[in-house]
């Protein structure tokens, strides 16, 4: 088992920002450190109880996806290394498999949610308005059934301990302009379904994902942050897949579905997760990396 890294404490850089899972640090103009660590949130909550592993294994899955879709749009990647950055041993040694270098770009204000099956928000979206994001769906839709193809169904981005919320196609013009918006859709789609036909060949049904994207100088759209992880996507076990009732999952649902238990109002600060919650999400972490990357 890995060392945990709860929080990283670099000191020969500037931090930038201490997110939900990760720290991000100012290197220039040009490039930027994110340590992806092993906290893990749920319901926009950080759990106090790091897990261990798992902060590397979204570094090792958004690389693989970020490299295998660069035919589709570029991303945020640069070939820096980390000992150009952090002449430290210490702090090399701290942060070794969870740091990534990446490209400095300017984030766009929404989420790019796409969903291929009903579950989730979405579910409860349509038991009440037969919709998601305004789009009307098929009467009768049991809960986890494949829509009939995959929707696009946009979130604000909201700030560390607060709820993102869905909104609309024509909203998501509003916030980022007709053309970006247009472009951020069909390429989400585009990653969504070439990433659920591979998935689905290893044995992952890859429920519904978010994707997030930045600007660069010139205004080229890029694909930035986490891509294709149990953190921001639902993964489900073919093999198990039963629609009708929700599903196992490879991805933090699991944790989601125990704190569901608890008499928890959904607020900071989070509840310590058990051992046994804890061991049972690494290994659904590892098997998903296992699956998708075949190592």
């Amino acid at each position: 088992m890995p060392a945990t890294l709860h929080t990283s404490h670099i000191k020969s850089l500037p931090l930038l920002h201490n997110g939900k899972v990760r720290d991000i640090y100012d290197i220039d103009d040009q490039y930027m450190l994110i340590v992806t660590t092993d906290r893990i949130s749920a319901f926009d909550v950080i759990m106090p109880t790091p897990v261990a592993g798992k902060g590397i294994i979204l570094n090792q899955l958004t690389q693989f996806w970020m490299d295998k879709l660069s035919h589709i749009i570029p991303n945020q990647m640069c070939s820096v290394k980390l000992e150009d950055v952090l002449p430290n041993a210490a702090e090399r040694a701290e942060v070794a498999n969870h740091a990534l270098i990446v490209k400095k770009l300017k984030a766009l204000p929404v989420e790019a949610i796409v969903r291929g099956y009903i579950i989730g928000s979405g579910w409860k979206d349509y038991q009440q308005t037969g919709a998601i994001c305004g789009i009307q769906l098929p009467d009768n839709l049991n809960i986890a059934d494949k829509l009939p193809e995959a929707i696009f169904t946009p979130s604000t981005k909201a700030a560390v301990g607060a709820h993102d919320e869905n909104i609309d196609y024509t909203q998501s013009k509003e916030l980022l302009g007709d053309d970006i918006a247009q472009q951020v859709r069909d390429i989400s789609l585009q990653l969504y379904q070439e990433a659920a036909d591979f998935a689905l060949e290893r044995g992952i049904i890859i429920a519904d994902t978010k994707f997030e994207f930045g600007l660069d100088n010139d205004g080229q759209l890029t694909l930035i942050d986490e891509v294709l992880t149990p953190d921001s996507s639902r993964f489900w076990p073919k093999d198990q897949y039963q629609p009708g009732s929700s599903p196992v999952s490879f991805d933090k649902q699991f944790v989601r579905d125990y704190l569901e238990t608890l008499d928890w109002n959904k607020t900071a600060p989070g509840p310590e997760l058990p051992d046994s919650i804890v061991t049972k999400t690494a290994e659904k972490y590892k098997y998903a990396k296992k699956l998708l990357m075949g190592q």
